[in-house]
């Protein structure tokens, strides 16, 4: 028995690690979309680019969100419903700016011009933000964490802005079709509204089975007599 608490703590303990590392490569990347897509975005006077990048640093919030609930497995149960509320503000802040800027877009007819690193960062986010959050929910399974499922969903959504990001600034490149990027956003934003009101209801681990800390008081006692930190 002994061996099998030790071999769960081991495997508990490898799994706060990547989570923390995934979060890290999460506000590295978004840090440097950031800086890349709102300089590019001012450069050539294009909302979408400069919304991108402002949507990069709700992504680098949740991330860091994340990572104060990893800090301290020991106590980061205890910061889990905090930290899955404010991952769901994260997602209504996302909404509420999509949804102004979106609108902004289609009122004044704004028309962003052709940016090719626009379009190679978006190109790329497609590729690194799918990889991140299908990781991260294999990390949320194995630690039970809503929060950090919760944030792989906002991470699926910053790839699905990457795309309607990169279709508008080619549609518009390629066939001046300026209201392409708008009115793809708001057709978002029923599902980033409905994600973020589900993380502050804390719906959002449905299909996580597994969780250490809800085991017996004797298995519990078990961790202790062993000297297990978890």
């Amino acid at each position: 028995m002994r061996t099998d608490v030790l071999s769960q703590a081991s495997g508990r303990a490898a799994s706060v690690r990547l989570g923390r590392g995934l979060e890290y490569l999460t506000i590295g990347w978004n840090v440097l979309e950031a800086v890349v897509s709102i300089g590019a975005g001012l450069l050539t006077g294009s909302i979408a680019l400069v919304g991108f990048g402002v949507d990069s640093v709700i992504e680098s919030t949740s991330g860091a969100v994340l990572l104060w609930r990893l800090r301290d497995d020991e106590r980061g149960e205890q910061r889990e419903r905090l930290a899955l509320r404010l991952v769901g503000v994260s997602f209504l802040l996302l909404a509420a700016y999509i949804a102004f800027d979106a609108a902004k877009s289609l009122i004044r007819r704004e028309q962003p011009e052709a940016s090719y690193i626009g379009i190679g960062i978006a190109a790329l986010s497609l590729v690194v933000m799918p990889l991140l959050a299908r990781a991260k929910r294999r990390v949320a399974a194995q630690l039970n964490s809503r929060a950090m499922k919760a944030d792989s969903r906002q991470t699926d959504l910053c790839a699905y802005l990457s795309a309607i990001l990169l279709g508008g600034l080619l549609l518009n490149a390629l066939f001046g079709w300026w209201w392409a990027d708008p009115v793809a956003a708001l057709i978002m934003l029923p599902i980033i509204a409905k994600e973020g009101i589900d993380a502050l209801r804390g719906e959002t681990c449905d299909d996580c089975h597994y969780y250490i800390g809800s085991h017996s008081n004797a298995t519990k006692d078990q961790w202790t007599k062993s000297g297990v930190n978890r």
